[in-house]
């Protein structure tokens, strides 16, 4: 029996199933001031520079969603300049922030820290198309539309290559996963990722923006500084709590069945809960 053309059907569904999942996907535009832009869809929220220079994309999703996007940014004033991207920031390596690299980066050129390169590379299935053409290890800025667009890596956080870009001029900065506006994180350990490089790097950028800053989270609604520092008081929190937790030698169990605090059982959501987010307190401190 020839098993070719089960495997081709099987293959297809796979698929169809995939365009399927994103097809009620809506990409949503929001000009946040000059040339700065947020994208909501599916996936990491997608910062846009779109002016008299052309378009600069951080992060682009999933790859079924490229279309979309590109439709979404033909209606933004970069466009006249060109259609598609000059420039293609990923903010780390996760698969719902760079699965639209292939798409854009054929005509565009990909930015990312180092370590995003390596860890893509790695990934088989990654396509070479979409790999990262521009390396940093602290940092890089980009002069576009008017602004200066300021990248910045502060060190091992969500993964060990984040970054956060900040348009200096239009006060705007996108934080990547170092920010999931009022739920707990996700802090991939496996990937580089720190608890404490998490909270310190959310602490720094505070240092740096105002009350007037427009915040982009990597998941969530537009944000301000003040929800920033909310965030960040909730690190601080679960931390202590944990760190105290560790040294009266609770373990995992006791810890998950004592809980957080109240205030903060709203924060669970469908990738993170508290349970999640408690195992993820207890592994990162526990081998710090």
């Amino acid at each position: 029996m020839n098993k070719l053309p089960l495997i081709m059907l099987l293959c297809c569904s796979a698929a169809m199933s995939a365009d399927d999942k994103f097809a009620a996907v809506e990409i949503k535009s929001t000009h946040l001031k000059d040339s700065a832009w947020m994208f909501e869809g599916a996936g990491g929220n997608i910062g846009v520079s779109s002016g008299d220079d052309g378009l600069l994309i951080i992060d682009d999703q999933f790859a079924p969603l490229a279309d979309k996007i590109t439709a979404a940014l033909a209606q933004t004033p970069g466009a006249k300049a060109a259609p598609m991207p000059r420039y293609i920031i990923n903010t780390h390596y996760h698969g719902d922030h760079t699965g639209g690299n292939a798409h854009f980066g054929a005509q565009g050129t990909v930015m990312a820290h180092d370590n995003v390169l390596q860890r893509l590379q790695k990934d088989e299935k990654f396509p070479v198309e979409g790999l990262p053409v521009i390396t940093y290890d602290r940092g890089i800025s980009i002069r576009f539309n008017g602004d200066n667009l300021k990248i910045t890596h502060l060190g091992p956080g969500h993964t060990d290559g984040d970054s956060v870009v900040h348009w200096q001029k239009a006060n705007v900065v996108h934080m990547g996963d170092l920010f999931f506006k009022d739920r707990f994180p996700f802090i991939d350990l496996k990937g580089g990722g720190n608890v404490i490089g998490y909270r310190d790097n959310v602490a720094a950028i505070l240092q740096i923006i105002d009350n007037d800053t427009k915040v982009i989270p990597g998941h969530g609604e537009l944000a301000s500084k003040d929800d920033l520092l909310k965030f960040k008081h909730m690190l601080d929190d679960s931390i202590n709590w944990a760190k105290e937790a560790l040294n009266q030698g609770k373990s995992l169990e006791q810890m998950t069945s004592e809980g957080l605090a109240e205030k903060y059982k709203s924060w669970s959501w469908s990738f993170i809960n508290e349970e999640k987010w408690i195992a993820t307190l207890y592994e990162g401190l526990k081998s710090s």
